[in-house]
């Protein structure tokens, strides 16, 4: 038996790896309303790992045909790393504003303003901050952020 669809304005609690990411681009914009913890970190997971297979194929193609200049003595890197580093940087920009957006309302399950996000500036500890803010358990409180 499956449980009814939970609407996209509402978290999705135990939101599997598909169920997170799916969201993630559905999503793309949405500042309002709340994200579970699953919902972030499923979604957080996806972005990591599709940026280290991008930097790895990066690193892979840079240096297969790579030399280094005789007269400057740089590193001159292979063909094959321009087009993989501009679709790093393009997957990049397009990650970018859904990411902020997911962190916003994952802050908003946890009844705090998205704006907390701005914590991660302060040197040293600021990431450390947002890090623990983001895995904090749910408030119900954090209600109020829905849209009504």
């Amino acid at each position: 038996m499956t449980s009814p669809a939970v609407p996209l304005d509402q978290p999705l609690y135990n939101a599997t790896f598909g169920q997170a990411v799916g969201r993630f681009w559905r999503k793309y914009a949405t500042f309002s309303g709340r994200a579970s913890r699953s919902e972030y970190w499923w979604a957080y997971l996806f972005n990591v790992i599709i940026g280290v297979v991008l930097w790895t194929f990066a690193l892979i193609f840079g240096l297969s045909g790579a030399s280094v200049d005789q007269a400057t003595g740089k590193l001159v890197y292979g063909p094959g790393f321009v087009p993989v580093m501009i679709i790093a940087v393009l997957w990049s920009l397009a990650i970018l504003i859904p990411g902020l957006a997911v962190t916003w309302r994952r802050f908003h399950d946890t009844n705090k303003s998205g704006a907390f996000w701005f914590l991660a500036f302060i040197p040293v500890v600021g990431e450390i901050i947002v890090i623990v803010l983001l895995v904090l358990d749910k408030d119900p409180a954090g209600v109020r952020f829905d849209k009504r």
